[in-house]
C-alpha cells in the first residue's frame, strides 16, 4: 500500500497512517520518486538477527535519512516487526535526527551516534534519547548537569576519529566516579573489517576493547551495553557481536564490501530496498556528429534518438557519471550522455524493439525487466560506494512505502 498525500509531508508512526487504506500516491504526479519495498526491509533485518545471538541486541543504524531511504520511513516499518520490537535500537548521527524520531512516535531506544552540542542534552534527557560521551569535553558537560541524559562511552580502538583512547581509562573512570556518572554503554568502531581477508588490524581493535571495558567493569561498571560490530563486523567476525551489533547498509539491501558478499555466499542473500524512478520528459534525433550538453564533451557518432530526463546533480545523480552512466529504459539499458546538468540528464534511447517515448518510465536504481543497476554499481564507475551513492539522493524526493 501506498502513501497517502497528506502521510508524504508528515508520515507517522501508526501502521494506519504510513500505509493508508484511502487514496494512494500516483507516481505520474511526479517527475521523479523512490519506492521503498517494506518486504525486502523485513527480510534484510530478519537475517540480520539469525546472525546474532538471542541476547545480542540489534541496532538499525537510521542515520543520514536512514542512508537515503527515509528516516522516519524505515523507522516506523521497522517497529512493526515483533522480532524488531523485542530488542531493537535505532542508531542516528544527532540528536536533531532522534528527536525527529521520537517527535513521529518512535519508541525504541535511540542513541546519537555522532557529536551532540551541550546545549542539547537537556533535550536528550527529556526526549530519552541516549548520547554518546567521546571526549572529556563531553564527560565535563555532563557532570555539571544534575540530571543527566543516559550516555555510552566511545573507545578510539584505532579508527582515530571519535573517542578516548584505552591509555586514558583511568583517568576516564576517575572522572566518571567523581562526578557521579554510570555510562549505560561503551562502544568502538572498527577501520576495516569488511575484509575478511585482512583480520589482524580488526581483532587487534577487539583486543584494545575489551582490555578498556575489563578495566571499567574493575572500577564497578559492571551493566554495560559493550559494542563493536557495524555490518562488517555482524557477518564476519561473530566474536565482535557482544551485547548489540549495529546494522547499516546491509538493513538495506547492500553487503558492506565485495569481499564480504563473496565470503558470506550462501548464509546471507540481501535484497536491496530503494529502487529510484523517474520518466523521459522528451524525446527528440539528432544527427550524427551533433553535440550533446554541456561543455560539447559528448558527440554522437550515429543519428541519435535522445531521451531527456528531469534529474540531475541537484537530485543526487553524481556529475561523474556524464557520458559514463547509465539508466533503464523499456527494459534496456540507456547510457547517459554528455554531463550530468544540476536538473536533467540525457541518454541514448536509439536503440530496442520498443521505440522510446515521452513519459516512459526511468529506472536509475533498481530493476526494470531483466535489466538491473544498483547502488553499489553505480559507486564503482564513479570511484565510491553504494553508502555515498544511496546518502546522496535528494531527501526532499517523495517517497512511497509498497
Amino acid at each position: 500500500m501506498l502513501f497517502s498525500k497528506k502521510s508524504i509531508i508528515k508520515s507517522s508512526f501508526t501502521a494506519n497512517a504510513l500505509f493508508p487504506t484511502g487514496h494512494a500516491m500516483n507516481p505520474k504526479e511526479f517527475r521523479t520518486w523512490i519506492e521503498l519495498d517494506k518486504n525486502a526491509l523485513y527480510s534484510n533485518a530478519r537475517q540480520v538477527l539469525r546472525l546474532l545471538p538471542k541476547r545480542t541486541r540489534f541496532m538499525a543504524v537510521v542515520k543520514s535519512n536512514a542512508y537515503g531511504h527515509g528516516l522516519t520511513h524505515v523507522a516506523s516499518a521497522l517497529e512493526q516487526m515483533a522480532d524488531f520490537r523485542a530488542r531493537g535500537w535505532f542508531g542516528v548521527d544527532s540528536i536533531v535526527e532522534a528527536v525527529r524520531l521520537r517527535s513521529e512516535g518512535a519508541k525504541a531506544p535511540v542513541l546519537v551516534l555522532g557529536l551532540t552540542l551541550p546545549s542539547r542534552y537537556r533535550e536528550a534527557l527529556e526526549q530519552n534519547i541516549t548520547v554518546t560521551a567521546s571526549s572529556f569535553e563531553n564527560l565535563e558537560a555532563l557532570a555539571r548537569l544534575k540530571a543527566r541524559p543516559k550516555f555510552h562511552l566511545k573507545i578510539d580502538t584505532g579508527m582515530h576519529r571519535q573517542g578516548f583512547f584505552a591509555s586514558d581509562m583511568p583517568k576516564v573512570i576517575a572522572r566518571l566516579k567523581r562526578g557521579g556518572m554510570v555510562p549505560e554503554g561503551v562502544y568502538t568502531h572498527f577501520a576495516s573489517a569488511k575484509d575478511p581477508a585482512y583480520p589482524t588490524f580488526t581483532l587487534a581493535q577487539l583486543k584494545v576493547f575489551k582490555a578498556a571495558v575489563s578495566k571499567l567493569e574493575q572500577a564497578g561498571f559492571r551493566q554495560l551495553i559493550r559494542h563493536s560490530a557495524a555490518s562488517g563486523g555482524t557477518i564476519l567476525f561473530s566474536q565482535s557481536h557482544l551485547d548489540m551489533a549495529r546494522v547499516g547498509i546491509m538493513l538495506y539491501g547492500y553487503y558492506p564490501s565485495r569481499e564480504a558478499e563473496i565470503h558470506t555466499s550462501g548464509v546471507i542473500k540481501l535484497t536491496p530496498v530503494l529502487t529510484w524512478k523517474s520518466i523521459v520528459g522528451e524525446v527528440k534525433e539528432i544527427k550524427k556528429g551533433a553535440y550533446v550538453g554541456y561543455d560539447l564533451t559528448e558527440r554522437v557518432a550515429r543519428n541519435t534518438r535522445l531521451a531527456v530526463i528531469p534529474v540531475g546533480y541537484w537530485h543526487g545523480v553524481d556529475r561523474g557519471l556524464s557520458s559514463v552512466g547509465e539508466v533503464l529504459i523499456a527494459g534496456r539499458r540507456r547510457k547517459i550522455l554528455g554531463r550530468v546538468s544540476m536538473d536533467m540528464i540525457v541518454a541514448d534511447a536509439t536503440d530496442g524493439v520498443k521505440k522510446v517515448r515521452a513519459g516512459d518510465l526511468v529506472v536509475l536504481i533498481g530493476r526494470q525487466g531483466a535489466e538491473s543497476i544498483w547502488a553499489d554499481e553505480v559507486g564503482e564507475k564513479i570511484g565510491t560506494s553504494a553508502y555515498e551513492v544511496l546518502t546522496r539522493i535528494n531527501p526532499l524526493i517523495k517517497k512511497i512505502v509498497k
